[in-house]
């Protein structure tokens, strides 16, 4: 008799008393050393996964192989022949959890904490694609988790390790333009599809074909077209693992897998989620963006199922010990910040595919290059009276997407967490928190204006909830996870 998914992964549960609650418990250290050879798996390994696993198997050796696409992984077997091969994270932990020690996780948004999670408790060492989670307290466990297991962790934000990256942030932290007051930062996403009425399924597309069609012949020969196409796609993806912790729903060929959940909330994180965590990242450091304390946004409007075409989001910061009252306006699908603004301080030409314009009492900067009021050019402080850590190189001169990987390895090697500059506790997770915060004001402007979010960064509250009229905020906060997956709090 052939064992089901089901039947395996309960089987398991009962052996091993649970390997999600069980690892949760005790937390075990990575067998990996300087002395030894990492051994890594990959969940997720298609699309940007694909090179985060090849990348990682330039300083360690790939053992397990995990893609719900049957022929993405096929794909990579023949780059890894040696590695086993899964489509449910929770066979290739069950099976081979003794097996690897470090794992990067490269899946939509909606599983990425659930899969972290599980590795982190199992004590892997964690390189999960930005944004690092879906919801904002999936991003505070993710801190909690990795102060508490010590392992290793990185977001894949790989511009971080960029020399000049990490030197603008050092020169905005230093001073070169003042005291900052504004931010504004762009991107041309999304370049996929996002609005309202997206969703198909098979009773929506045979209404639609009545109502186009009269001759019920050709209605139902159109029908039975889709239904074979619905069916022929179906069998390269294992559905019931790609939706994993989100509701079900009917699968349709092109509008989810492979790339276009990111304009879906139950699935992604919109435009913000998908280049905030690179946009943002320089000055994040550099000004120490955290915590919030209101957000409101405008756009093209929604229907709480697809993220809008456009939209602006307005994000207030009140003063802190490293800086002062700041706000923060972020732009999506090649909006810009205001001409009069940025021509003010002589930059007239501004590239609608992404930037990041800082304003401060001294002048202003567009990314690395500083003016004051008028156009005249800020020297940049000399280095040596800033602080920066350039990220280790590997004497093979790869790009900064496997050196990215690289300073993972090396914490790794070794096992310092804090070598990376993503790890969860001091940059990514708060990272992500800023950045997911502004989704909740974006669902909240589902028909254009939106309401203003007040928000309490230390206790992960929506202060305002009573006030808000629009419905479902708290689950972007905190999600609740479907299908049978034990909830975030169980599994914390």
């Amino acid at each position: 008799m052939r064992t089901t998914r089901r039947d395996f992964i309960k089987a398991s549960a009962v052996a091993g008393a649970g390997f999600l609650v069980a690892s949760g418990n005790a937390f075990k250290p990575a067998r990996a050393s300087a002395l030894q050879s990492v051994a890594v798996a990959g969940v997720g390994v298609g699309g940007k996964g694909a090179g985060d696993i090849t990348q990682a198997g330039y300083y360690g050796k790939v053992v397990g192989l995990c893609d719900v696409d049957y022929n993405v992984l096929d794909g990579k077997k023949k780059e890894f022949p040696d590695a086993k091969a899964y489509t449910d994270y929770r066979e290739l932990f069950a099976e081979m959890g003794d097996k690897f020690d470090a794992v990067t996780i490269s899946t939509p948004d909606h599983m990425h904490a659930i899969i972290t999670a599980a590795a982190m408790k199992m004590g892997k060492h964690v390189y999960t694609q930005k944004p690092l989670v879906r919801t904002i307290y999936e991003a505070r466990w993710m801190q909690e988790l990795a102060k508490k297991t010590g392992v290793c962790t990185q977001m894949g934000n790989q511009g971080s390790v960029s020399d000049w990256l990490r030197k603008t942030a050092a020169q905005y932290k230093a001073g070169v333009i003042g005291d900052i007051s504004e931010v504004h930062v762009w991107t041309n996403r999304p370049i996929w599809a996002q609005g309202p009425n997206r969703a198909m399924t098979m009773e929506k597309f045979i209404e639609q074909t009545k109502k186009e069609e009269t001759d019920e012949e050709v209605v139902q020969d159109l029908i039975e077209e889709k239904k074979g196409q619905v069916a022929a796609a179906l069998k390269s993806v294992d559905w019931e693992s790609w939706i994993g912790v989100a509701p079900k729903r009917e699968f349709w060929p092109g509008i989810y897998h492979s790339f276009q959940w990111r304009g879906w909330w139950d699935f992604g994180t919109g435009a913000l989620g998908d280049m905030a965590c690179h946009n943002v990242n320089m000055i994040f450091k550099g000004t120490d963006l955290r915590n919030p304390s209101s957000v409101v946004a405008t756009s093209s409007g929604h229907d709480f199922d697809s993220f809008p075409a456009s939209s602006t989001t307005t994000f207030e910061f009140e003063p802190n010990e490293n800086r002062g009252k700041i706000k923060f306006v972020w732009y999506d699908s090649s909006q810009t910040p205001p001409t009069e603004l940025t021509k003010k301080y002589g930059f007239n030409n501004v590239d609608a595919g992404g930037g990041c314009f800082v304003i401060g009492s001294k002048g202003a900067g567009l990314g690395g290059t500083f003016h004051e009021e008028g156009g005249k050019e800020i020297p940049w402080i000399p280095e040596d009276q800033t602080e920066f850590v350039i990220a280790p190189i590997d004497e093979q001169g790869r790009d900064d997407d496997a050196r990215h990987k690289y300073e993972w390895f090396q914490a790794i090697w070794q096992d310092k967490p804090e070598i990376c500059w993503s790890n969860f506790p001091n940059h990514a997770g708060p990272l992500t928190e800023t950045i997911l915060l502004g989704n909740l004001a974006i669902w909240a402007a589902a028909n254009g204006e939106g309401e203003k979010v007040l928000w309490d960064a230390k206790n992960l509250k929506v202060t305002n909830l009573d006030q808000l009229k629009t419905p479902g905020v708290a689950e972007l906060v905190k999600p609740v996870y479907h299908n049978g997956y034990d909830q975030v709090d169980e599994l914390f």
